[in-house]
């Protein structure tokens, strides 16, 4: 099985290739999903089985400075990939990796696949746009997650009044290459089994001397406050 990676070089691309040790994970130099010629050549070069789409600009703040950027990366950069696949022809498994900040996480509510988005800012609404990109081609599951890499938080402080059912990174690329085997389509949520802070998620990511902080004291575009996840079609995960 021949898999392609996008995203490479994130945290959760540096998982997924230690997962999918055979898999072709080019740099961005070497394929830039905005660049619609580009991205076709790697696609029908390759002549993948399954891609794994988790190229994205994921920072609220840079996404909300540069709109322009987001868009380009995370909506038109997936109907590239789409629109190669749908020149492959040949049933490539599309895998796009979304966001639980696609929902507005206002009402301590555990969100299903079935609860329909509601975007607060524009990284989350580019990713709902690319859910609806992907959806077009047949062959496709969106994962909808929430994750860190298990390492140092790489800010000083972390909220103790923001939420999520949160896994690590390696945790997800494992429950992405069990849904890969399994050829699932539609959305599936691959959450953890407990909701609990991002401060004591930096915690339990091994960083001791993380300071606390609330929403009180943030300054920026709106954030999806309480990011839980649950879902129907799945299993529920143990962080750990």
């Amino acid at each position: 099985m021949k898999i392609l990676i996008t995203g490479g070089n994130g945290a959760l691309g540096e998982s997924l290739i230690k997962t999918f040790p055979d898999a072709f994970a080019p740099s961005h130099k070497d394929m830039d999903v905005t660049d619609k010629e580009s991205m076709a050549k790697v696609i029908l070069d390759y002549k993948p089985d399954v891609v794994i789409h988790a190229a994205a600009i994921v920072g609220i703040r840079e996404c909300e400075e540069d709109k322009d950027k987001a868009r380009q990366t995370n909506v038109e950069g997936t109907q590239n990939i789409v629109d190669a696949l749908k020149k492959l022809n040949n049933n490539c498994y599309l895998v796009y990796m979304s966001t639980a900040c696609v929902f507005a996480g206002e009402n301590e509510k555990y969100y299903t696949e079935d609860d329909e988005p509601n975007p607060k800012n524009y990284y989350s609404q580019t990713k709902k746009e690319g859910e609806s990109v992907a959806m077009r081609y047949p062959n496709t599951v969106i994962i909808r997650t929430n994750f860190v890499p298990k390492k140092q938080w790489k800010y000083p402080k972390a909220f103790v009044d923001r939420f999520g059912t949160y896994l690590f990174a390696d945790q997800v690329a494992k429950g992405i290459k069990e849904v890969i085997e399994k050829r699932e389509t539609g959305i599936i949520h691959i959450v953890g089994d407990k909701r609990m802070s991002m401060y004591e998620l930096a915690i339990l990511a091994g960083s001791k001397d993380v300071g606390k902080m609330t929403l009180k004291e943030y300054n920026g575009p709106p954030l999806t406050v309480d990011m839980s996840l649950s879902t129907k079609r799945w299993k529920k995960y143990k962080i750990e």
